[in-house]
């Protein structure tokens, strides 16, 4: 798994040089009590103990709704000024976040998708031209490139963000990859250990082997869009060209009717 550690020049002074207006945090957020980090760890091994109760479950809803104003500021610079549309949730659920620290021993300040969004792009090359945007965009961000080493056939880029001493989880799709990531999402309701190389083994593999189809197109794709750039007359390239564009909208089709059969499945 490729890690990134990108540092460009703070959102503040490449405001002025630029001229355009600084965003604000959005108005009216809650009071919520500061926690230090061993106070968030000593918090998250109490709950990862099973020792519950309701101060510390308060404490913990406290914590997740604190990333609210480092969530919207972000996705607000996202829309506007990188003209994307983010989807996403602002803070990670507290049964999500209990499951977590009993499948990882993660320490509860370590983890990086309390608070998140999505950004689905066409392809892979403007994947990576926008995860570059917005590296350079944020003064603290590290990439992680989860395409080179997939978890259980997941696959994308995502970007974490430290903002307002938060860190926030944008992920980078493709539309393919999205399509997978929705299909393992539908399937791991009915069985919630595929999502994490349990559950049934022959589900297991059906997905992993979609993903190592979708990463053949796609690298294929680039391969040759980068032929074109020396040969952008050559008919057979076109040709070529033509054929991975109507396999990734038949297998586009495809994953959208299992995940749609997959979510009828649910409502019976």
């Amino acid at each position: 798994m490729l890690r990134i550690a990108c540092m460009p020049v703070p959102l503040k002074s490449r405001n002025k040089r630029s001229g355009a207006p600084a965003l604000e945090p959005p108005r009216f957020m809650p009071h919520l009590p500061v926690l230090s980090k061993s106070q968030i760890d000593h918090l998250g091994d109490r709950l990862r103990a099973g020792s519950l109760n309701e101060n510390d479950l308060r404490t913990l809803d406290d914590y997740r709704r604190s990333f609210s104003e480092a969530y919207e500021t972000i996705v607000g610079v996202l829309r506007e000024r990188l003209l994307l549309e983010p989807t996403g949730r602002p803070a990670k659920s507290t049964s999500s976040i209990l499951e977590k620290l009993h499948r990882e021993s993660i320490r509860l300040s370590q983890m990086q998708d309390i608070a998140g969004c999505r950004v689905v792009v066409a392809d892979t090359t403007r994947q990576m031209s926008v995860a570059t945007s917005i590296c350079n965009t944020f003064a603290k961000t590290t990439l992680t490139d989860r395409r080179t080493n997939p978890s259980h056939g997941y696959r994308a880029v995502h970007v974490i963000i430290q903002h307002l001493d938060k860190l926030i989880e944008i992920q980078i799709r493709s539309i393919l990859q999205h399509l997978w990531a929705e299909l393992s999402e539908k399937l791991s309701d009915k069985d919630p250990g595929i999502k994490y190389g349990k559950g049934k083994v022959e589900t297991q593999q059906a997905l992993i082997k979609i993903s190592d189809f979708i990463k053949n197109i796609e690298e294929n794709e680039i391969k040759v869009l980068n032929l074109q750039k020396w040969n952008p007359a050559d008919n057979e390239l076109l040709q070529l060209q033509r054929q991975v564009i109507h396999i990734k909208s038949k297998l586009a089709k495809i994953l959208s009717k299992a995940i749609s059969q997959e979510a009828k499945g649910d409502q019976r």
